[in-house]
């Protein structure tokens, strides 16, 4: 998957979910729109892990070139996975919304709708952690700490 075609497919995905999200909070009537939000949420889910997959090949592809030979820039080594990164979390967001009592629309789905959401979210946990751990932001917080020692040493009364 190219760079274009990544940024293209988050921004799409970004867009379904606020559309979900929408529906979800105008309440329409669930027998019509019940099912086209489980599929675009099933259709996101899916991309999702597609997403999570190619970031994690891309990796493994340039740790076994030891750096992309080819001059060919993976997208684990961009900004593109924070993108994705928050879209995931968007995500999360949405099955947790559509799995709260208060949400009239989503109460309306069966105890077996609910039951997949569940799952979808433990899948979404979990690409959570695969998109974090090739976060170009994560990362640059491991490799500089935020408050340096001296720092430390200062607000806590020491020279």
């Amino acid at each position: 998957m190219g760079t274009v075609g990544f940024e293209d497919t988050v921004f799409l995905l970004n867009i379904r979910i606020r559309m979900v999200r929408d529906t979800m909070r105008l309440n329409p009537s669930g027998g019509l729109f019940m099912e086209r939000c489980l599929d675009d949420i099933r259709f996101i889910d899916d991309v999702l892990s597609a997403l999570a997959e190619q970031i994690t090949m891309d990796s493994e592809r340039e740790d076994a070139d030891d750096g992309a030979a080819d001059g060919e820039a993976t997208v684990a080594a961009t900004g593109e996975v924070d993108y994705a990164a928050d879209t995931e979390w968007q995500f999360s967001q949405l099955l947790t919304e559509f799995l709260l009592e208060s949400n009239a629309f989503s109460a309306r789905a069966t105890s077996t709708e609910r039951g997949k959401i569940i799952l979808l979210r433990e899948g979404s946990n979990a690409r959570r952690k695969v998109f974090e751990k090739f976060s170009t932001s994560s990362q640059a917080d491991l490799a500089e700490p935020v408050v340096s020692s001296t720092e430390l040493s200062i607000l806590f009364g020491g020279t």
